[in-house]
């Protein structure tokens, strides 16, 4: 099992099928304007299977994720709901699992890849490392 470098600061570039997803997802409108093209910015520490990911948003609202592969954590969703998952480590993809709701994310080229699935709808995020 690769322990891929996911450590770094990315900042948002382009995303895929927005508006479905969080329409799925059920975002009030006015969250959903306020997310689309959001130059987000996800900073992950990581030590070995130790993450803490963090996004910051414009504005300085910021949502952080701590976890470990192979155990079960807390997680807040980008709608804000928490819910408890299990994160896996799949193919040098993090890999979240909730309800409904699937989240992986992997480095591709440099890149980050985000893609969250949820009731078939499928959104993809990919952000530039930064630093």
């Amino acid at each position: 099992q690769g322990n891929m470098a996911f450590a770094g600061k990315y900042e948002f570039e382009g995303d895929e099928n927005y508006d479905a997803f969080v329409t799925k997802i059920g975002l009030p409108s006015d969250k959903i304007e306020m997310g689309r093209n959001c130059k987000i910015v996800t900073e992950v520490v990581q030590n070995g299977n130790d993450f803490t990911w963090t996004q910051h948003f414009p504005g300085g609202r910021t949502t952080t994720n701590t976890f470990t592969i192979g155990k079960e954590a807390e997680m807040e969703t980008m709608g804000g709901k928490k819910f408890k998952a299990t994160v896996k480590m799949e193919d040098g993809k993090i890999v979240a699992e909730f309800p409904n709701y699937r989240h992986t994310a992997e480095i591709c080229g440099g890149k980050l890849v985000e893609i969250s699935t949820s009731s078939g709808v499928v959104y993809k995020r990919t952000s530039k490392k930064i630093a």
